[in-house]
C-alpha cells in the first residue's frame, strides 16, 4: 500500500494532465520511502455528477485518497501524505491560477483484520530489478 484515488470534475478533464498527475503522486509516494513499490497503486475516477461551493460550471475538484496499512508513526503518515499533497498542489498550480478548483487529500488507515491482499506483485518488481521477466 498505499492506493491512491484521484478523483476529479469533468469540467476539468482537458486542463489537468491526467496521466502525468498520476505518475507524479505514485512517484512521489514511492520517493517518501514509507510504501513498497510492488504494493503502490494508484488510479483515477473521473466524476461526472457533481456541485462544487455556489454550483457555478466554473467550479472544478480534485480529492485524493491514500488508503494506507496500519502501524506506521503519525508524523510518518503526515510526512508522506504532505508530499504527495504537495505534489499534487504544485502539479495543477497552472489551473488553479486561472480557475476555482479546490483541491483535497485524506489517508485512511486501514485495519489489518479487516484488509485482505493476494497478490505477486512484489515478486515481480523485484525479479525486474535483477533484470528477469518473471520470479
Amino acid at each position: 500500500m498505499p492506493h491512491i484515488v484521484i478523483e476529479y470534475s469533468a469540467n476539468i478533464r482537458d486542463r489537468i494532465a491526467l496521466p502525468a498527475l498520476i505518475d507524479k503522486l505514485h512517484e512521489t509516494a514511492i520517493r517518501t520511502g514509507v510504501f513498497p513499490l510492488g504494493g503502490t497503486r494508484t488510479r483515477a475516477a473521473e466524476r461526472t455528477h457533481y456541485k462544487i461551493a455556489d454550483g457555478h460550471p466554473d467550479n472544478g475538484f480534485v480529492h485524493v485518497s491514500m488508503m494506507i496499512g496500519a502501524g506506521r508513526e503519525p508524523e510518518v503518515k503526515h510526512n508522506a501524505a504532505r508530499a504527495v499533497f504537495d505534489a499534487l498542489v504544485e502539479h495543477t498550480a497552472p489551473l488553479f491560477a486561472q480557475a476555482p478548483l479546490g483541491l483535497t487529500l485524506e489517508v485512511r488507515e486501514l485495519e489489518p483484520e479487516l484488509s485482505f491482499k493476494h497478490n505477486n506483485l512484489h515478486d515481480y518488481v523485484k525479479a525486474r530489478q535483477a533484470g528477469k521477466e518473471k520470479p
